[in-house]
C-alpha cells in the first residue's frame, strides 16, 4: 500500500476545517452536525473521524490555526524597534487580514466560539490560548516604557488589553452588519496610538 504523504494528509485536513467552517457560518455551531460537514467536504465518516472525533475538536483546530498566525503577526510586528510604529504595522496587519472573505468567515465563527465558550470549560480553554498572546505585545510595550517611549504612568498590560478590545470589539461588529468600513476605523485606531506612544528606538538587550 503506498504511504500517504504528509502534504496529501495537511490538505484533506485543511478540506475539512474549510467544510467546516461553510456549515458552522451558514448555520450555526449547534445547528451544524457531522453529516453536515461530511456532505460539504465530499468526504465520508470515517475519513473525516481520521481526523477529528467531534465539532469540538475541528473548533479547536480552527482556533488553534487562527493563534498561531495571530501570534506570526505580532512577532512580526514586534520586531520594528519604534513601539508606535510597531503598534501601527500590528493594526495594518490584523486590519488588512481582517479585510479578507475568508478570515471574516472564520471571525464569524469565531464569535459563536466566543459565546460557546461562556458555558463550556475546554472552549473556554482554547479562547484563553489566543488571549495570552497579548503577552508578547504587554513585554514589547513594558520594553517601551523602560525606554521612556510609555508614560510610567502607564499600564503596559491594560494598554494590550485595550487594543485587543479595539479588534475584538470590531469583530463583533463586523459580525452584526458585514457591511462595515474597515479603513475609517483604522484611521482611528492609527490615531489612538499616536496619541498613546513616543516615537523612538528601543534599544537592543544585551
Amino acid at each position: 500500500m503506498p504511504k500517504v504523504s504528509a502534504e496529501h494528509l495537511a490538505a484533506r485536513r485543511q478540506q475539512i476545517l474549510d467544510a467546516a467552517l461553510i456549515c458552522f457560518d451558514r448555520s450555526g455551531f449547534h445547528r451544524s452536525s457531522m453529516q453536515d460537514i461530511f456532505d460539504q467536504s465530499g468526504l465520508s465518516a470515517g475519513a473525516v473521524y481520521r481526523y477529528f472525533a467531534s465539532k469540538d475538536d475541528i473548533i479547536e483546530a480552527i482556533a488553534e490555526q487562527r493563534h498561531t498566525r495571530e501570534a506570526e503577526l505580532i512577532a512580526e510586528a514586534v520586531a520594528v524597534s519604534d513601539p508606535r510604529q510597531a503598534l501601527h504595522r500590528l493594526a495594518d496587519l490584523f486590519f488588512g487580514w481582517l479585510a479578507d472573505p475568508d478570515e471574516q468567515r472564520r471571525r464569524r465563527v469565531g464569535v459563536q466560539v466566543w459565546a460557546e465558550a461562556v458555558q463550556h470549560d475546554r472552549l473556554r480553554s482554547v479562547v484563553q490560548r489566543g488571549t495570552d498572546q497579548r503577552l508578547l505585545l504587554t513585554g514589547f510595550l513594558q520594553d517601551a516604557q523602560r525606554a521612556g517611549l510609555l508614560s510610567p504612568d502607564a499600564d503596559p498590560e491594560a494598554i494590550t488589553r485595550v487594543y485587543l478590545a479595539l479588534f475584538q470589539g470590531f469583530i463583533l461588529q463586523l459580525a452584526w452588519e458585514p457591511g462595515i468600513d474597515i479603513d475609517p476605523y483604522l484611521r482611528a485606531v492609527h490615531a489612538l496610538i499616536d496619541a498613546t506612544v513616543v516615537t523612538g528606538e528601543i534599544p537592543l538587550h544585551d
